[in-house]
């Protein structure tokens, strides 16, 4: 029997999110067979539209000058990690 008929019967594994601290709420909440709490849609919603709107609206606000200053800091922040 080949591995790939062993493992077409197998159950696939839940893939676990990279977050440190939801990785241990869903770890305590497997263990004590607690539901985790679900996040409410509407408030993720609003927040994605402020987040979108956020960083435009900003570099509207800023002189030129300014967000030139950002991105010249930004650029020396970058490049200073790779030397």
């Amino acid at each position: 029997m080949s591995s790939h008929a062993i493992l077409k019967g197998m159950a696939k594994k839940k893939k676990r999110p990279s977050d440190v601290n939801i990785i241990a709420s869903q770890i305590v909440s497997e263990a004590t067979q607690t539901p985790l709490k679900e996040k409410n849609p509407a408030a993720v919603e609003l927040g994605r539209l402020g987040g979108l709107k956020g960083g435009k609206a900003r570099a509207k606000k800023l002189s030129p000058a300014k967000r030139k200053d950002i991105a010249q800091k930004a650029a020396k922040a970058r490049w200073s990690k790779k030397s």
